[in-house]
């Protein structure tokens, strides 16, 4: 057993090896104050994979016992991943993924369990760390120690790894990961104001004073400057770390089993020099479409063409030839940028593919948008719903239930890239576009307390970045639905191919260039800047001058795109016979009892003539009214402030005196007594002893509603009138 203590930003840490889960191939637990996790490698050494993929899982599973809670739900007992494990799981997979080599083919699981847990403790973070020390001592023969790292805030002030509760006063969550100076992976997005997250009181009066609402955008070089002082704590980690867990790495496997390797020099130089021009072509055939049946059939034409030559070379053929012309096919579109500044689809460097853009073309749905850049297309679908449609969820170190108000959910069905498949439950991938298009909108919400908003994004058709066109078309629907944001968000996905010192930035990269290139790099924001970026590298680390690049090229077709999205906004007729309206105003809090009214009387009565909801904050005047029909809405608004705006009614002692006689009207009869309507506007009580003292007699037998009846003041309290009944 072997143990580490460290400490960094003042935080103690202690990884402990070969203490538990020693039959696995690497462990570690993991203690960062009172947080503890375990983490687990292991490989299966006797089989391969041979399809051409890294055979890697991770899961994070948090245990209930960790923050001393039972499992919420009917069955106490943990089962399917929530939405925060599985998307910590993404962080961790997506940050480790680029460490292992490219031809590494052996199944491998990385398991992360969360044991302990404080209310202030960065999951996320944590997480990686451990199964990065986990990795990086096991018997996995690699090098390189990944460190992760948050980077918050406050009031204009960078800070390192901030507890939840400074998170929350923080404009800016940055997750990065990386190896010595290399980055790896990044995860960012902004926070709105605190007005715009859902003070209403406190934006009326922002309004009022004609200052711009912001979701706190960042710029590109507010952005380099978080990214640097990440780099700069991965890279003292990465070197005090490296040093003290170098006595612990365990001895290597011997992993001697290898893909088959079906390339073949000969074949790929009998394409060359018979086909190449042919295989141009179909690149650019194959740049409007993921489906690869072009291809495929080359692929025939070049085997049946080999044949001819060579007939006894019928080894597997096929893969040879596939496996060939693929990496053959690789080069040549990476040749095409690099040395043509040329694109499949003969795009510039540079250039965006065609936008087009339609709103509220679903009659009956609350509003939507179809947002086609290229041969990717998004139907993105609004509905604005009340505080019962909101989404129950539980964090582990959370004490109570909290309510998501806005949801994105995306969902990228088969026949979009033209496969023969059944839809089946939503995937991570699904998940994690929906949670970037998600982080990109929601600083742009105004007031987004105020009501449930639902965006499901239906991915029509893919190719390439369909979580950026989930981001433009959720802010036109959000428009269309007449939701207020303090501006349109667009995204783009930004590419790189790299050799050597040469590099090219691709703007809005297609499925072909995802796959054969170097880093799929998304960010999302207004014309201010951005609000959330999403990074993750297929080469060992990015510059930060390649990055810095990358974001500058990425702003101009972000403003461009922006250009399109206003013209379109400005063209939006409201679905008004489907769309339900809400109205948040404030009124003085003194007011908020004449709204309610005596026994509630108003308030139902605003409720019924209208047909709507209301909903009051005593303390605050704050009154939100809500309703499927936006006239009613506006006339009941216009109700209540016309209620709280009449003049306050004169103290009772000022109206009326101790033995003053007065004629009034039976207005309502109940068990105790009956009300009197009197002169000015005010009830008294005739209580039912002052009418009679027999038990077994009804005050019906006396008085009925409508009845004039003398009464006379016995006594005022506060805002209560006793009468008396006088005889004429």
């Amino acid at each position: 057993m072997g143990e580490v203590n460290v400490s960094f930003s003042d935080k103690q840490e202690c990884y402990t090896f070969d203490k538990v889960a020693k039959q696995a191939n690497g462990s570690v637990y993991y203690q960062s104050g009172n947080n503890v996790l375990l983490a687990t490698i292991c490989v299966d050494s006797d089989s391969i994979v041979e399809e051409n993929f890294l055979p890697l899982t991770v899961q994070y599973i948090e245990k209930s016992y960790a923050a001393g809670k039972f499992p919420g739900g009917y069955v106490k007992r943990e089962a399917k991943p929530g939405d925060f494990e599985t998307l910590t799981a993404r962080i961790v997979d997506r940050s480790l993924r680029p460490l292992f080599p490219k031809d590494y083919c052996y199944p491998t699981q990385i398991t992360i369990l969360v044991l302990s847990a404080d209310e202030n403790a960065d999951l996320q973070v944590l997480a990686l760390n451990a199964a990065s020390a986990a990795l990086y001592t096991s018997e996995i023969p690699l090098s390189s120690l990944v460190n992760g790292v948050r980077i918050g805030r406050i009031k204009g002030d960078l800070i390192i790894n901030p507890t939840r509760k400074e998170m929350e006063q923080s404009s800016l969550d940055l997750f990065v990961s990386g190896v010595d100076e290399d980055l790896l992976m990044i995860e960012m997005r902004t926070f709105g104001d605190a007005e715009s997250k859902g003070n209403a009181l406190h934006l009326a009066n922002l309004i009022g004073e004609n200052k711009p609402l912001s979701a706190n955008e960042l710029t590109e070089n507010e952005l380099i400057e978080a990214l640097e002082l990440a780099k700069s704590h991965i890279a003292q980690r990465s070197k005090a770390l490296k040093e003290s867990f170098a006595p612990f790495i365990k001895e290597s496997l011997k992993l001697s089993k290898e893909r088959k390797s079906f390339f073949c020099p000969k074949i790929e130089q009998f394409i060359k020099e018979n086909h190449v021009q042919e295989l141009r072509d179909i690149i650019t055939s194959l740049s409007k479409t993921e489906r690869h049946s072009l291809l495929k059939c080359f692929a025939d034409k070049i085997a049946q063409d080999w044949l001819q030559k060579n007939p006894h070379d019928t080894e597997s053929l096929e893969e040879r030839v596939n496996e060939s012309l693929e990496s053959l096919k690789r080069t040549i579109i990476r040749k095409m940028i690099l040395d043509e500044g040329k694109r499949a689809d003969g795009r510039g460097l540079k250039e965006v593919r065609k936008i087009q853009i339609e709103t509220n073309i679903l009659p009956m749905a609350h509003s939507s948008a179809l947002f086609t850049r290229g041969q990717t297309q998004a139907l993105v679908v609004c509905t604005l719903g009340g505080e019962m449609d909101a989404q129950s969820y539980e964090l582990l170190t959370d004490k109570s239930t909290s309510k998501e108000r806005f949801m994105v959910h995306y969902n990228f069905p088969p026949f979009s890239v033209g496969e023969a498949c059944p839809i089946s439950a939503t995937g991570r991938r699904e998940l994690g576009h929906g949670n970037l298009a998600k982080r990109a909108l929601e600083s742009s919400l105004i007031n987004s307390s105020a009501q449930t908003i639902r965006l499901v994004s239906e991915i029509l058709e893919s190719n390439g970045s369909s979580s950026m066109a989930t981001v433009c078309g959720g802010s036109l629907a959000l428009a269309a639905a007449d939701v207020d944001c303090t501006s349109l968000i667009a995204g783009v996905a930004m590419g790189l191919v790299c050799e050597g010192e040469q590099y090219a930035i691709l703007t809005d990269i297609m499925g072909l260039e995802d796959h054969d290139g170097d880093m799929d790099f998304k960010v999302a924001g207004s014309h201010r800047g951005i609000t959330a970026l999403q990074m993750d590298i297929k080469l060992g680390g990015l510059s930060t001058e390649i990055l810095k690049a990358a974001l500058f090229q990425a702003k101009e077709a972000r403003l461009q795109i922006l250009g399109l999205m206003e013209e379109a906004r400005s063209k939006i007729v409201l679905n008004t016979q489907s769309l339900p309206s809400s109205q948040i105003f404030a009124i003085a809090p003194s007011k908020i009892v004449e709204v309610i009214g005596q026994a509630g009387k108003t308030i139902k009565e605003i409720i019924e003539k209208f047909e709507v909801a209301i909903d009051l904050n005593r303390d605050s005047g704050e009154v939100k009214v809500s309703g499927g029909n936006r006239e009613k809405v506006n006339a009941a608004k216009e109700y209540i402030i016309t209620i709280a705006s009449a003049k306050d009614k004169p103290n009772l002692t000022e109206l009326y005196k101790v033995g003053d006689v007065y004629e009034g009207r039976v207005k309502k009869i109940v068990e105790f007594g009956v009300f009197v309507e009197l002169p000015h506007n005010y009830d008294g009580l005739l209580h039912i002893s002052k009418i009679t003292n027999r038990r077994d007699e009804s005050i019906t037998d006396y008085l009925k509603e409508g009845d004039k009846v003398c009464v006379e003041i016995l006594s005022l309290n506060k805002n209560k009138v006793e009468l008396g009944l006088k005889q004429k």
